[in-house]
């Protein structure tokens, strides 16, 4: 049995944070997650992706975010059961839970946070009949490591986000990229388009819009796509393509979670967010892009935001007689950091007082 204050599910950046601020109001942590390393998405899916919208990085690569991540919290020296899914959740009388994974693994503590980021998920694939003919022979879902197309001929299709990020990036590694998408209008940032478009101005991007792959050709690997334009069921054949890359999103699960007793709304947990981001069940918590309320932002900073609130009610489960006063990290500092970081530490709260 691993008993612990706070028992995260879920090791991507929300749950990662999660860690650092429960260490400073002294609560140990231990993190449950089916992947075999830390990061969530970032590591398995994207890891070399940039981010834009984490506060004080212009730009960090989603991988280093995470190694960033795992350096912020090893003072607080979180425990980490990997490569096992949370099956199932038993309260007790006390008002604790013990949660089984999958592989039997038993975990105890008064506060479970479940920080599953979309859950477990598959990508959405585009209605190709020969789709599945080419995978891992061209045709990819997740781009881990953007070197495999330095030099390569890549169509990527989608309006989102990951399709614009992913076009803007290639278009420095790969020898050409065609932009595909189904309608004239994109669904991802708007900084993000323009940059598309300018590159699509100077003939960095093949940009075509209101159009779909809907052929894949080529014998043992993807040789060549076809593009039917919507308007006039035009064809076009994109010849000599190296890779095919649709990049749709991903179709999420809450998986054995679903069956908490949680309340659910369109697959995601929905929480109190007026207060702490608690669930139905009392002592179990729901942060980061599994949890849904009123003007939800699925946001890796709005996740970190709410990792702070929740540990701020879970001590005060934890705790009730005792009455716990913020103090900023400039101040109070960060237990377990060096001694030179210590000393400079002190150095803050003398210029301050």
């Amino acid at each position: 049995m691993i008993k612990t204050d706070i028992l995260i599910i879920g090791a991507g950046p929300t749950g990662l944070f999660a860690v650092f601020e429960a260490g400073l109001l002294k609560l140990k942590c231990h993190l449950i997650d089916a992947l075999p390393q830390p990061g969530g998405q970032c590591s398995e899916i994207y890891p070399k992706k940039p981010i834009y919208d984490i506060p004080g990085f212009p730009e960090v690569l989603a991988g280093d975010l995470v190694t960033n991540l795992m350096e912020q919290i090893k003072p607080f020296e979180p425990g980490f059961t990997l490569g096992e899914r949370a099956q199932t959740i038993d309260k007790q009388e006390d008002g604790s839970f013990i949660v089984t994974t999958n592989k039997g693994t038993k975990h105890h503590a008064p506060v479970v946070v479940i920080a599953g980021g979309l859950g477990s998920f598959e990508p959405r694939k585009p209605p190709i009949a020969n789709i599945t003919d080419f995978e891992d022979k061209g045709v990819a879902y997740i781009i881990r490591e953007p070197e495999d197309y330095r030099d390569k001929k890549v169509v990527i299709a989608g309006g989102g986000d990951s399709a614009l990020d992913w076009a803007i990036y290639l278009a420095d590694v790969a020898s050409e990229v065609s932009l595909v998408h189904r309608r004239n209008d994109f669904r991802g940032a708007l900084d993000s388009v323009e940059k598309v478009e300018e590159l699509s101005k100077i003939g960095k991007i093949n940009l075509i819009t209101n159009a779909e792959v809907t052929d894949l050709k080529g014998e043992e690997e993807l040789d060549s796509v076809v593009i039917t334009h919507k308007d006039s069921a035009r064809e076009k054949e994109i010849k000599e393509t190296d890779y095919f890359i649709p990049l749709f999103g991903l179709s999420p699960k809450l998986g054995p979670i679903a069956d908490w007793g949680l309340e659910i709304e369109k697959n995601a947990i929905k929480v109190d967010n007026a207060y702490d981001y608690q669930t139905n069940i009392p002592g179990v918590y729901a942060i980061g892009d599994v949890n849904t309320y009123p003007g939800k932002l699925k946001l890796i900073l709005c996740g970190f935001h709410e990792a702070a609130i929740m540990c701020q009610s879970a001590y005060q489960r934890i705790f009730p007689d005792k009455k716990y006063v913020m103090k900023y990290t400039t101040v109070s500092g960060v237990s377990g950091f060096d001694g030179s970081k210590k000393e400079a530490k002190k150095e803050v709260v003398k210029s301050i007082n």
